[in-house]
């Protein structure tokens, strides 16, 4: 049997979707950015008079679901773009993944405020790299969200292990140990807003030529050092 699309016109057929489902996203977030701004003025009105308690807390909850629903359709598109690096020479994995550590506390539209803290384990040294910080800075506190959003209810609350180290000579390792991923990997689903910045953050490590994978109740990411 012949195939109905020749291997060209199934690549344009791909990426016409692609470009199509892109557009759709925006379309969406633009709908969700409109019933925001009509939820914000109705609380506003709410606030003037002597509105039930509950019925403000149900506005406050709308704003905040409209809120999350449309950072979470910002990263699709994200997702949906290549991704342009801007390299610099001689930036240290380490202090990327302690300045994530540091400010991890603070709340953020997408996550909410967290109370899990992050325990930084292994060697000492630099892990420099032709890296984009900014990108992998994101990368890295997406998954170390993630990580903590999954982690095991058995494990000591509100810490998360996180291993860097050289592991070998061109090559280093980041792993958050004990989390919960044993029914999907969240590198590669879009099951909820934790997966979708995660996948977002896996394609971003990707582009620097490392790798993002689930493996044993492990998050495990590789990418290349400076010789």
């Amino acid at each position: 049997m012949k195939p109905l699309l020749s291997p060209s016109q199934d690549s344009d057929s791909l990426q016409t979707l692609g470009r199509a489902s892109l557009q759709i996203v925006h379309d969406l977030k633009n709908q969700l950015n409109g019933l925001k701004l009509y939820a914000t003025f109705l609380r506003k009105r709410m606030e003037k008079g002597s509105q039930p308690a509950d019925e403000m807390e149900t506005v406050q909850k709308l704003i905040a679901g409209l809120d999350r629903a449309a950072a979470d359709l910002s990263t699709l598109m994200d997702y949906g773009r290549p991704v342009e690096l801007k390299r610099q020479s001689q930036v240290d994995l380490q202090k990327i993944m302690r300045s994530v550590a540091a400010t991890l506390i603070e709340p953020t539209r997408s996550a909410g405020a967290l109370t899990g803290v992050l325990l930084i384990e292994g060697e000492q040294t630099s892990l420099l790299g032709e890296f984009d910080p900014a990108a992998l800075t994101e990368a890295f506190k997406s998954i170390s969200v993630g990580a903590l959003r999954l982690s095991k209810p058995a494990e000591e609350k509100g810490v998360l292990r996180v291993n860097l180290q050289k592991h070998s000579p061109n090559e280093a390792l980041v792993e958050w140990h004990e989390v919960n991923t044993t029914d999907h990997d969240p590198f590669r689903s879009f099951a909820g807003s934790i997966e979708i910045r995660m996948s977002l953050a896996a394609k971003i490590i990707e582009a620097h030529g490392g790798s993002a994978i689930q493996k044993e109740n492990t998050l495990r990411v590789t990418l290349p050092l400076a010789n």
